[in-house]
């Protein structure tokens, strides 16, 4: 999310939910949150890092790639690309927008559920890449890792960004604290054959400047409240609308990790 900066001219809490409603949700493109929201970035930069190592590969595939847009700024900056880069997506919408924005770079985008195998021969690649993967599937990346290769990726971490889902599920299970713990995550690498050369963790800042974020960002990250529409959580929404028009912005925290692990050479 970009850097704030308000408008001064006041909106009533419908003519925002009205404006959050109407965005677009495909892609993975946060560019509309400026002036609206703000979010700390990992100290790593993973995009310039994705670059690195991308300019180092010689066949490489992005798996759930989004609109492709991190994807799209790695290739960009990379010194030199690889010979083969293949991207995969489950989401018809955003199938579209990669193939779109990544064409042009020579990439293929493979239309692919997120929970099936991946479609490519075992050892095709030197580099899997993702950034914040709904499940990693370690089995299916260590198959098509060619030894020696690596996975590279930023993952969410455990209960990111929970202060805005406790808000409008109330408080959740303790048992959620472990679903996406990076020593969950080493763990199923691990258990998959890889090994882990970078393990690292954040805790970072996001401040929600008005109600209009909050609906697009619920509306676009589907997972954080299932179901989400404003129409359902109209009160939730005006008692947090209330909330930033007295008190201000909106703080919570999203968690992140980077994960690099490598296929041995046996």
């Amino acid at each position: 999310m970009a850097p704030q900066h308000r408008t001064s001219e006041p909106r009533t809490f419908d003519d925002l939910v009205a404006e959050g409603v109407a965005v677009p949700t495909d892609g993975w493109d946060f560019s509309w949150f400026e002036g609206r929201a703000t979010e700390q970035r990992p100290s790593w930069g993973y995009a310039v890092s994705l670059a690195e190592r991308l300019a180092r590969a010689s066949a490489a595939l992005d798996v759930q790639t989004g609109g492709g847009e991190v994807l799209d700024f790695a290739l960009g900056r990379a010194p030199k690309t690889p010979v083969l880069t293949v991207a995969t997506e489950g989401w018809p919408p955003n199938v579209a927008k990669a193939t779109e924005l990544l064409r042009p770079r020579g990439t293929a985008v493979v239309a692919a559920p997120e929970d099936a195998p991946l479609p490519f021969a075992d050892g095709a690649f030197d580099l899997v890449s993702s950034r914040h993967p709904v499940t990693p599937h370690w089995t299916e990346i260590a198959r098509v890792l060619q030894p020696g290769g690596t996975y590279f990726a930023q993952h969410v971490g455990p209960r990111s960004v929970f202060e805005l889902v406790e808000h409008f599920l109330g408080p959740q299970p303790e048992a959620s604290l472990s679903d996406r713990h990076p020593d969950r995550e080493r763990a199923g690498a691990e258990a998959a054959g890889l090994e882990i050369v970078d393990l690292r963790a954040e805790r970072l800042r996001i401040e929600f400047h008005d109600i209009a974020s909050v609906v697009h960002f619920l509306r676009k990250v589907i997972w954080m409240v299932p179901g989400f529409t404003a129409e359902a959580y109209e009160p939730q929404l005006r008692a947090l609308h209330e909330r930033i028009e007295s008190e201000g912005p909106f703080v919570a925290h999203s968690t992140r990790h980077l994960i690099e692990a490598r296929k041995p050479v046996r």
